[in-house]
């Protein structure tokens, strides 16, 4: 496993100086659907992951945003789910809140992820079982048990909506861009959660549930169930990752 993070590292490199590369630079935006674009910096991100692991494990399955989905993936004991460009939007804004993503499954687990901020230089890896990392120096999910003061990393949208409004008085609510970014900083302590009602699909979250869960963290979809990857139907309802000491009163909020 830690030759195969090795690997996964390095193509999170490469992928992501190519994304810096396009970064507040010119480059085209489509969009593929309502809010949610697709630029040059995606799709050279993607190439480079395949080239990196799709075609250097090609008895592994491969799921990614950018890519036609291959049905023979569903027969495969192991399976990469990524995304090239985790937190497009952010990139199109100019916030450097976004990430490539990787993730590393095993008979549906999540059990290597890697996220890696190319403006910010920030790198958060992990296998399960085996620890997880935040720029090389070992990192764990925080200490805080109690609720109230826990720090929330939350979607910008969401909290404009004013969706975590009530819950003032007792958690922190932090607006962030990317999704698996706020895994990353659950995993490296700078927060206890993040959690939101909204589907995502697994190349939104696969990579950074490994390395929440390898950080000592815990992560489960809105109703409290632990993930499983590699599904035909790759969309997974609600996502709470936590230190694991606040989760249970995480997911009580999100029941009201």
């Amino acid at each position: 496993m830690q030759d195969l993070l090795r690997i996964a590292v390095a193509a999170a490199h490469e992928a992501g100086a190519a994304v810096r590369g396009y970064y507040q630079d010119s480059y085209t935006v489509k969009e593929k659907g309502v809010d949610n674009p697709l630029t040059d910096a995606d799709l050279a991100s993607d190439r480079i992951l395949e080239d990196h692991l799709r075609r250097r494990f090609p008895d592994h399955g491969w799921l990614s945003e950018e890519s036609v989905a291959d049905p023979a993936r569903l027969e495969k004991e192991w399976a990469w789910i990524v995304d090239p460009l985790e937190g497009t939007k952010e990139f199109t804004l100019g916030i450097p809140e976004f990430v490539v993503s990787i993730g590393l499954v095993h008979r549906g687990e999540a059990r290597l992820g890697v996220l890696y901020n190319p403006i910010k230089d920030e790198l958060f890896a992990g296998v399960v079982g085996e620890g997880a990392t935040f720029n090389g120096a070992p990192c764990r999910v925080s200490s805080h048990a109690a609720l109230v003061g826990a720090r929330a990393v939350c979607s910008r949208t969401e909290m404009k909506k004013g969706w975590f409004d009530k819950w003032k008085g007792q958690i922190e609510p932090i607006p962030v861009g990317s999704v698996a970014y706020k895994f990353g900083l659950v995993a490296a302590g700078r927060a206890e959660t993040t959690f939101t009602p909204q589907p995502r699909n697994e190349w939104d979250i696969c990579g950074g549930v490994a390395v929440v869960i390898a950080a000592g963290g815990r992560c489960t979809d809105g109703s409290g169930a632990p993930y499983r990857f590699n599904r035909p139907d790759p969309l997974h309802q609600g996502v709470c990752a936590s230190n694991g000491l606040v989760h249970d009163a995480i997911l009580g909020l999100m029941r009201e």
